[in-house]
């Protein structure tokens, strides 16, 4: 059984540091990408033809480009992120695609609009740094690059 009582001053439990941290972001990830892949990505996915013309174009790139955009990067990186698998990657267009809607989309909504794409972006921004962890298909198949887990 493990112990979660530790000295973090103590340099002796340097291991059972590093393993609270990597089941941390595991937690992030699955927490974070289950969430954005199916409260928001399927949706997206499944009723594109529904969604594609009303979409909104905040960029000017029309609103059927958009939606692939956003697609993409809802579920498709979002699937990356949960198996963690080119997780620093992945993580940028979910990072772009949460910054455009806080701050391009609902810049005129008030701030409980806003909250949710921050806390998002928060999140993404943490993974695009620190990498997904040890527990990961990037650590399995990468662990000698360092950039990429």
């Amino acid at each position: 059984m493990t112990k979660f009582n530790i000295d973090w001053t103590d340099d002796k439990n340097t291991a059972k540091k590093e393993q609270l941290k990597d089941v941390g972001l595991l937690v992030m990830r699955l927490g974070t990408g289950f969430v954005m892949l199916f409260a928001h990505g399927s949706d997206k996915l499944v009723n594109f033809s529904l969604k594609a013309a009303q979409f909104p174009d905040p960029l000017g790139l029309g609103s059927s480009f958009s939606l692939v955009l956003v697609v993409f990067a809802e579920f498709f990186c979002s699937l990356a992120i949960i198996f963690g698998i080119f997780t620093r990657y992945a993580a940028i267009p979910l990072i772009i695609n949460m910054m455009v809607a806080a701050f391009i989309v609902h810049n005129a909504d008030p701030w409980a609009r806003k909250e949710l794409p921050i806390l998002f972006l928060i999140i993404f921004l943490t993974l695009f740094f620190t990498g997904s962890g040890r527990y990961s298909m990037d650590w399995k198949l990468f662990k000698h690059k360092k950039f990429l887990i």
